[in-house]
């Protein structure tokens, strides 16, 4: 009897994905994935410190340390924090630990204008370290005391990292994916930790069932409340002029503002239709070339209100920032989506409140949700 083919870079062994050249099989799931692999053999660099410029919060030492000494146990770890309440600073002490050893870490995401925003901060974090980002093109250093890396770069680290951070766990393309999250569970050689301020039911049972621990934290690194979303019933038609009125009021408080749309096709008609009346603005989505540039522009002040996908619900942190959500019922807006997008506000300290305004025809149950879920953590807050 023929054996039966299991792709040893993926794991893959569906058959509908394996082709044969020569009579030789070959996986069609991860081919394309075909680049230089890292080596093993590299040495991370002797005396590395975290450097911090800033405190943690009471409640984030306490998480930090947590998380440290579960990993030296060799324990898995899933940090389920609210928004804002700064996970990338929870895994620093056990960076550093680890580092000091000369072992390999690597902090993954999957999306890569988070690893552009994130190596800068990590680098800050540890400034006598060589942190690399590692995404698309951008890849031609794979080696390095730090790792900041797309999911879909993990391929090239086969049982590689002795600690493998990986943050936004529910997001798109990660979720879900076959591909990816073999991909992440082949680089591990060592334990890993996982972040999501959503984690789903099916998140936590597989940590716990992989020798882990869920460690929670709900409060934001300013002990403010999060805002809660607020639902405004509106009208096929009428929600255009909804989001103007809105638009004009925030440019009148010089606040800055999110429009979030749920398909390309439906931001740039809303776009269209405001840019009539408003010049400072742009449309950004993962299919725009010069997201970047514009992204930067309303960080500098110099566009008011950017109309955007979900592109933008994470990884992004805006002093006095102001959220619409348009057509906030449509279907892909996800109970955890909408957290996300409402976790945008009210994140710099000194400027901890904002409006989240959910537009749409109907308020459904993952509006409901979402209001509930943050109502929840803010309850939280009352009794610690």
């Amino acid at each position: 009897m023929k054996e039966k083919y299991v792709c040893p870079v993926c794991g893959n062994e569906d058959s509908r994905y394996i082709g044969y050249s020569n009579g030789s099989p070959y996986c069609r799931l991860c081919l394309p994935f075909s680049g230089k692999k890292a080596d093993r053999d590299f040495k991370v660099k002797e005396n590395i410190k975290l450097e911090l410029s800033y405190p943690l919060s009471e409640k984030q030492e306490i998480v930090a340390k947590k998380v440290k000494e579960l990993l030296i146990n060799k324990r898995n770890v899933l940090i389920h924090a609210v928004t804002g309440a700064g996970k990338t600073e929870l895994v620093y002490y056990s960076m550093a630990y680890y580092i000091k050893t000369g072992l390999h870490v690597g902090f993954a995401t999957p999306r890569r204008d988070v690893v552009v925003d994130l190596q800068p901060r990590i680098k800050e974090a540890f400034p006598s370290a060589r942190v690399i980002s590692v995404y698309g093109s951008h890849s031609t250093v794979i080696e390095g005391d730090i790792i900041v890396l797309t999911t879909h770069q993990l391929y090239r680290y086969p049982s590689y990292f002795d600690l493998l951070i990986l943050d936004e766990i529910d997001a798109f393309p990660y979720k879900d994916n076959f591909l990816l999250k073999s991909f992440f569970r082949r680089s591990v050689k060592g334990n890993y930790v996982l972040l999501s301020a959503t984690p789903s039911r099916k998140d936590i049972e597989e940590v716990k069932a992989d020798s882990g621990e869920v460690v929670t934290l709900f409060e934001r690194y300013h002990k403010a409340k999060m805002p809660v979303p607020q639902f405004v019933k509106t009208g096929p038609y009428s929600i255009y002029v909804r989001t103007l009125r809105y638009l004009k009021k925030y440019e009148e408080e010089s606040k800055p503002v999110f429009v979030f749309t749920p398909t390309i096709s439906e931001g740039k008609r809303l776009f269209g239709f405001l840019s009539f009346f408003f010049h400072n603005g742009s449309f950004v989505s993962s299919k725009e070339e010069e997201r970047k540039i514009d992204i930067q522009k309303f960080k500098n002040h110099q566009f008011s209100f950017l109309v955007t996908t979900s592109i933008l619900e994470r990884g992004v942190t805006v002093r006095d920032l102001q959220v619409i959500v348009f057509n906030a019922d449509h279907a892909l807006y996800t109970q955890a989506a909408l957290v996300q997008i409402a976790g945008r506000v009210g994140r710099k300290i000194g400027a901890t409140s904002g409006d989240v305004i959910f537009l749409a025809e109907e308020e459904n149950d993952c509006q409901i949700g979402a209001i509930e879920e943050i109502e929840k953590y803010n309850q939280s807050l009352e009794v610690l």
